[in-house]
């Protein structure tokens, strides 16, 4: 078998794996819900509007993330115009609809070729970043134990299920593996550390060190904190925008001891953003199972979840298509500028 042959097998089946992932949380999603209940739910009582107005809060995040890593990619010395890196935020996300994964990859290679940059440079931007994303979504969470505390507890007594998974975080036999591979791993390339692929790995960390390092080095770190917040504080707001378009949901807005739904809102974005990081196709599956969890904490049923968290992720990923496709259309314009290969 080719070299090619292997990539393009490798690829097939990280999609195929990620697919089938995908299909069978959508059986998890699907197998107890009533699709009677949950078709009436969409068909009446919901405020299209809302959920319109959270498909422009995302071009709006979208926005604000392309902003973001332009300042990471200009402390790198590799300055593309604010409508390139939009659209390769635009194509990423509406790539990973099909091919999990393989949108950063795009958007990293697209804007590497474009300004004729380090692959690895402009990569190790997208890790940092990827991993600012990460901080900010364990501060969230334990800012949500701390303010659905009860909430959280009282439903973990009822469906006594999260306990299993609490106890296998915390089991010493988990952590005693990790720490196992970890040292195998030093050991191997300690010994091993004049070999070729040990080399060939050092410099690609190197590589990758000096992009995900643009954050610490960057000289508008203020600015990168700021695009943080803003981004992250839209990515709920446009969350909670959709709960006023359901009447379960925006009865929990009406609700101060609630926090005029703020703090259920805040449950089921920091559950949805943790399942993001399973691949799946534009997080279909995980995504609306961790928000039918967090709403199922406040009283929302399997039904009324289903509804809410399909109907959301359906006008997201319209949005996305037709970002995509704006994408493409910008690309093949801009084509000519450029000597790049796309």
């Amino acid at each position: 078998m080719t070299q090619n042959r292997k990539e393009i097998f490798k690829g097939v089946m990280r999609w195929l794996l990620a697919a089938a992932l995908t299909v069978v949380l959508l059986w998890v999603l699907f197998r107890k819900v009533n699709f009677a209940d949950m078709m009436e739910i969409i068909r009446h009582g919901v405020n299209y509007w809302w959920i319109l107005a959270a498909m422009g809060l995302s071009v709006v995040s979208h926005m604000i993330r392309a902003r973001r890593w332009q300042l990471q990619l200009d402390s790198l010395g590799i300055r593309p115009g604010y409508m390139a890196l939009c659209c390769s935020i635009f194509g990423c996300y509406a790539l990973n609809i099909v091919f999990p994964r393989l949108g950063d990859i795009w958007r990293c290679t697209y804007i590497a070729k474009r300004e004729k940059a380090s692959l690895s440079n402009v990569f190790g931007s997208m890790v940092s970043d990827r991993l600012a994303d990460s901080l900010t979504v364990l501060l969230l969470f334990l800012l949500t134990l701390v303010l659905a505390t009860s909430a959280i507890n009282s439903f973990l007594e009822k469906y006594p299920v999260g306990r299993d998974l609490v106890g296998l975080a915390a089991s010493p036999w988990l952590w005693g593996a990790i720490i196992v591979i970890g040292l195998l791993a030093f050991w191997a390339y300690r010994h091993w550390q004049e070999s070729k692929i040990v080399v060939r790995i050092r410099g690609v960390l190197a590589e990758l060190w000096k992009g995900f390092a643009s954050v610490i080095t960057m000289r508008r770190r203020g600015m990168f904190i700021l695009l943080s917040l803003l981004l992250w504080a839209c990515y709920f707001v446009q969350l909670y925008v959709a709960f006023f378009a359901f009447p379960f949901t925006r009865e929990l807005c009406s609700q101060a001891s609630l926090g005029y739904g703020l703090v259920p809102c805040l449950v089921a974005f920091v559950l949805s953003s943790i399942a993001m990081g399973i691949p799946s196709n534009g997080g279909l599956g995980p995504w609306n199972i961790a928000i039918m969890f967090g709403l199922a904490i406040y009283g929302v049923s399997e039904a009324q979840g289903t509804a809410f968290s399909m109907l959301q992720w359906s006008g997201q990923t319209v949005m996305l298509i037709l970002l995509g496709l704006f994408t493409i259309a910008w690309i093949m314009r801009d084509k000519p500028k450029s000597s790049a290969t796309h």
